[in-house]
């Protein structure tokens, strides 16, 4: 039992860890019989590098992993990568410094094939540096070919329940990846624009003020809508409106009718709106509702198409600027002004979104809604008011989920269609996965034909990942493992992506099996930049550096310690100062258990064993045990409830407290100077306080916790690792709340003696020849049975009791 003089993190955490892979600690047990726990980890994207972040989220993840294999059950942590769609695309593109467009398919996936690895094996070796306890033999990735197969067979069941449908549809569209896009992929920005009011002309002459901030989707204007109660236009409705467009439309002029609707804001603008295929939202459903022509000013390049006339070709920003000159060199505007305005971006890119007319695939939501919202009910949210985030994401959906792209990494589409008879074919269960770019169908068409259009679009990440509770309980191929693991315990993810991940999990689970995919979800904030922004891949905007080279200059375990340090759901910037605080609790811990070893050594492996109250305990042991017990039930409740803030927050008020600052104080004298059962009774508190006290710490600071458990504990504890030790458990008999009042009273002793040092200028450690407490008559006999404790904490040579 010792321990060495001081505590080096770059040598013992790089040795634990691989103690850990080499003793396989953190595997699942399959063939064991305690209840199973599953989570659900997020696969992060391959689209850059790990930051910060990554090491803030996935902490909290894994202390309640680790809180709940030391309970006993059997936790399956697995780790996947989500590898495919068009982050990892753009990722791949900016690093080989080639655009996909250039490359030969076969040859620009290969360069992604390659680059993902590489990638994701640095990931792992981070994951393990920071010491995620993650069962690596079951990582997974969305590129691979079960996840392939995976997503693949959740396409042609959904298609044969009539829950996929292909369609030309106006679809959300992004410009610079040239891709469709879903709607929870669309950000709101919000952005300076003229507002430009435009004098239309009348059948009778006389002119129709109308405001818009898209002059350039004038050549595909179809309409003009008025509120049917606005009296100003009661006349007009079913007459036309017209505006000369040759110098920047193919026709010479637009003349469009006038139609009344009630979605117009009569308040707006002149109270009468042109509707253009396609601006906004608003206009698609005036299309449809109204079955107006369809033309299309902006193609998928986001350039002006030749609907635009002498403008073909232009970008849209150049095509609204020289659209503005024209009609002020034609006196047709009225008015402009500044305003500000909401616009969609896409997220990946931050690209204005289009909506163009293009043939998609959808997975059927708006028909579901209220399911959707009664899913989201049965599970568990933490922090609770997450959940009011789905439900009004849910609530608020306009689009079904289009789930194709019109990109190269991604999981392909298992259909072909007939060239004969158009009927579309899918592949067999037993084919997937397959690429019907190069795979022909087994059989010919019913038809007779043997002539094939292989679908070419893949299908989003989203559409892959959000089976990722069916890839790892093996879905498609081990009923019996996924009896086991579905629905999991636990998904762990970022509130941004509540709408994405978690919506579209919900959607596929519910689709598939009729069960929500887990039971409860850990929603986990952002770590923020210096400017408060959201710390990502994309942005770049990590200022403190790699996050292996932060591990390796401030350990693991104080970053862990400041990944853990504030509440569920929040978001924090990062905090050098907490990274200080983590450093010195590891310093602190190492101290206390270096103190602790040599008292240690003299307690028997009977003593240690036994679960009876031992004899010679005094008010300050059974104080300190009542604490203990209550600080256990404090910290596992809220663990259990995934707080894992407020339960670390707990044990360490104990631990700084309670335990060094007080019980350590008092002791002294009798662990020192005396060999009797007081003694022994000390050195029992002493080695139940500090084993409970790094087990309560271990999920949070598991380097530093298992070297001391190796060096004091584990021979007499009897579990290969901490990290497989029993949960403490507090006996009955600690809780006592005579003890804790009887502690209180010491403790309250104790300032004033210190208060009095403080005020005849002495040291807290100055000794004093004479001592008299004035104390209540109820508790003389207590603080005479403590009398060892206090004389030792008060450095009183003589203490009276009057």
């Amino acid at each position: 039992m010792s321990l060495p003089d001081r505590y080096n993190f770059r040598s013992a955490e790089p040795r634990l860890a691989q103690f850990w892979h080499d003793a396989q600690t953190y595997a699942f047990p399959p063939d064991g019989s305690a209840p199973v726990y599953t989570i659900d980890t997020p696969p992060p994207t391959v689209s850059g590098e790990l930051h910060i972040g990554h090491c803030y989220s996935y902490t909290q993840a894994d202390v309640i992993a680790r809180f709940h294999r030391m309970l006993g059950e059997c936790v399956l942590y697995p780790m996947g990568f989500d590898d495919n769609g068009l982050p990892t695309e753009r990722f791949v593109e900016k690093t080989i410094k080639r655009k996909a467009l250039e490359m030969e398919l076969p040859e620009f996936l290969e360069q992604c094939h390659t680059l993902i690895h590489q990638t994701e094996e640095r990931f792992e070796t981070f994951w393990r540096r920071l010491s995620l306890s993650i069962d690596w033999r079951y990582r997974y990735s969305t590129i691979s070919p079960q996840a392939q197969r995976t997503s693949q067979w959740s396409f042609i069941q959904l298609y044969q329940a009539k829950r996929v449908y292909a369609l030309p549809a106006p679809t959300l569209w992004c410009p610079e990846c040239q891709t469709a896009i879903a709607q929870a992929e669309v950000d709101d920005t919000t952005l300076s624009t003229r507002f430009s009011t435009l004098a239309f002309t009348l059948e009778n002459g006389t002119t129709l003020p109308i405001a818009t901030t898209r002059p350039e989707l004038l050549s595909a204007c179809v309409a003009v809508f008025v509120h049917p109660s606005d009296a100003r236009y009661a006349g007009l409705v079913g007459t036309h409106a017209s505006l000369a467009s040759a110098s920047f439309a193919s026709r010479e002029r637009i003349e469009v009718p006038i139609l009344a609707d009630e979605a117009v804001d009569p308040a707006k603008g002149s109270g009468a709106v042109m509707c253009c295929t396609f601006g906004d939202s608003t206009d698609v459903r005036w299309w449809r509702t109204h079955q107006l022509p369809l033309l299309a000013a902006i193609g998928r390049d986001g350039r002006m198409t030749e609907l635009a006339g002498p403008l073909a070709g232009l970008s849209v920003p150049q095509a609204r600027k020289r659209i503005l000159e024209i009609l002020a060199e034609q006196g047709l505007i009225l008015q402009q002004e500044t305003v500000e305005h909401n616009v969609g971006v896409h997220e990946r890119c931050g690209t204005s979104v289009e909506y163009l007319h293009t043939r998609q695939w959808f997975i059927r939501v708006l028909d579901q809604k209220e399911r959707f919202l009664e899913a989201g009910r049965q599970i568990r949210w933490t922090p609770a008011f997450m959940q009011a985030r789905y439900e009004h994401w849910v609530e608020n959906l306009q689009w079904d989920w289009c789930i194709s792209r019109q990109r190269f990494l991604g999981v392909p589409i298992p259909a072909w269609a007939c060239r004969a008879c158009g009927q579309l074919l899918l592949a067999s269960r037993e084919q997937l996965p397959i690429d019907p770019r190069t795979t022909a169908p087994e059989q010919p068409c019913s038809c007779g034909s043997t002539e094939f259009e292989p679908e070419r679009d893949v299908m989003d990440t989203w559409a892959t990942s959000s089976c990722s509770p069916l890839i790892i309980a093996n879905w498609v191929d081990d009923p019996e493992r996924f009896a086991r693991h579905f629905p999991a315990s636990l998904r762990p993810q970022a509130h941004d992506i509540i709408r994405t991940w978690a919506f579209y999990t919900i959607v596929k689970a519910l689709y598939h099996t009729g069960e929500i995919p887990w039971r409860e979800v850990l929603v986990s904030g952002h770590a923020l930049s210096a400017e408060r922004s959201k710390i990502s891949k994309s942005k770049g905007n990590s200022h403190t550096g790699g996050p292996l080279e932060l591990v390796e200059r401030e350990s693991a375990d104080a970053l862990r310690y400041w990944a853990t340090s504030i509440k569920p759901g929040l978001d924090t910037p990062f905090n050098p100062e907490l990274i200080a605080n983590g450093r010195r609790l590891v310093t602190k811990l190492w101290n206390a258990a270096r103190f602790a070893a040599r008292h240690l050594r003299e307690l028997s492996p009977e003593e240690i064993a036994s679960t009876q109250e031992p004899a010679g305990l005094l008010p300050t042991d059974r104080w300190l045990l009542a604490r203990l017990a209550q600080t256990i039930e404090h910290a596992t409740r809220e663990l259990m409830e995934n707080d894992y803030a407020a339960a670390r927050a707990e044990v360490e008020r104990f631990f700084w407290s309670d335990f060094c600052d007080n019980y350590l104080e008092l002791v002294k004298a009798r662990l020192y100077n005396d060999e009797g059962e007081h003694t022994q009774a000390a050195r029992w508190t002493l080695y139940q306080a500090l084993l409970a006290v790094i087990k309560l710490l271990a999920p949070y600071m598991p380097f530093i916790t298992e070297e001391i458990y190796q060096g004091l504990f584990q021979e007499r504890d009897g579990a290969s690792s901490l990290h497989l030790a029993p949960w403490p458990q507090a006996p009955m008999w600690w809780q006592n709340a005579r003890a804790e009042a009887d502690g209180q009273a010491l403790l309250d002793l104790l300032k004033q003696v210190r208060r009095y040092k403080a005020e005849q200028g002495l040291s807290v450690g100055a000794e004093l020849e004479r001592l008299e407490l004035n104390v209540r008559p109820d508790l003389k006999d207590m603080l005479e049975a403590a009398l060892v404790d206090l004389k030792s904490a008060t450095r009183a040579r003589e203490l009276i009791f009057t």
